[in-house]
């Protein structure tokens, strides 16, 4: 195993504990949006065209009360809209209103200027550099998650 992956791992703690903590608060959602709410905007923005209730709860890891409650909170405060399924009218697909993509588009401003700072004294090769890395090691995970047993 290469060494330099206890550095990797210590980096990746530290990222996860800022988040427990909300020491990332600032690159989250603006004040006066719900966190757990935000996360319903969020995974729908990932989920693409195959938002549902059930998808959401898989993305959020919740079970799928939850992700009801939360996806019925996030539609009360307008950022998501439920729409027929056109494939199967059994089903309600999220879709983000306009508001919630203004939302998302401010989240994601706020979270590319923090890491503008982070990365202030870079060259524009290294970012560049981090980016194709850092895409790829996440991508990695993401792969290997899938093949744990």
């Amino acid at each position: 195993m290469h060494p330099s992956l206890a550095a990797v791992e210590t980096a990746m703690v530290s990222i996860r504990r800022s988040q427990t903590r909300r020491a990332l608060a600032r690159s989250g959602p603006p004040s006066g949006v719900d966190p757990a709410v935000f996360d319903v905007v969020d995974a729908v923005e990932g989920l693409r065209d195959r938002a549902t209730v059930t998808a959401v709860a898989a993305a959020l890891d919740v079970a799928q009360p939850r992700a009801s409650k939360l996806v019925a909170a996030a539609v009360e405060a307008g950022w998501v809209r439920r729409e027929a399924d056109q494939d199967d009218g059994r089903r309600s697909l999220l879709v983000r209103t306009p508001a919630g993509l203004a939302l998302c588009e401010r989240v994601h401003a706020a979270r590319r200027a923090r890491f503008a700072a982070a990365t202030a004294g870079w060259t524009p090769a290294e970012v560049e550099t981090f980016a194709q890395l850092l895409t790829r090691f996440v991508a990695g995970l993401t792969e290997t998650a899938g093949q744990r047993h």
